[in-house]
């Protein structure tokens, strides 16, 4: 475990270490494409949105080297809101020491205060690295594929 890394709300000035962050993410997923232009503005997003949305980064001596983020949606299967959680990341030379498994805790702790009763987050089937760390958290996979449209 890393004693040295705060995990805390990010702020409109992390936006360009976490768009270098993501294009770290994307060169492994295979649905998505590294555009800075893109994750800057989905970013700003959050920042412009903030309702039923959190982002957390994790720093570091002052440097963010890890950032996660959820949303709320209404779940007809629960009844109520369920949390979807989306670009998990860290650094890689920070990876394996603690740092992911703290953020998803802390996206984990807002999302059953704004009354969640699930969390979801979707996977590259081959980013065996990602997969391995899901399961020692104990994320369930389950039977649904995503589907996409364009």
């Amino acid at each position: 475990m890393v004693n040295d890394v705060t995990i805390r709300p990010a702020r409109q000035g992390d936006i360009a270490a976490m768009a270098e962050l993501l294009s770290t993410l994307f060169a492994v997923e295979e649905d998505f494409a590294v555009d800075t232009d893109k994750q800057r503005t989905g970013l700003e997003m959050f920042f412009q949105y903030p309702d039923r949305r959190y982002l957390v980064v994790a720093e570091k001596q002052q440097q963010v080297v890890g950032m996660c983020s959820v949303q709320l949606l209404i779940s007809t299967a629960e009844g109520g809101w369920k949390a979807i959680i989306e670009d998990v990341v860290v650094a890689k030379q920070l990876r394996g020491q603690g740092i992911g498994k703290r953020m998803l805790a802390a996206l984990s702790d807002w999302a059953g205060q704004q009354g969640a009763s699930r969390l979801d987050l979707l996977a590259d089937r081959d980013n065996i690295d990602g997969l391995k760390f899901y399961d020692r958290l104990n994320w369930r996979r389950t039977n649904l594929i995503a589907l996409q449209l364009k």
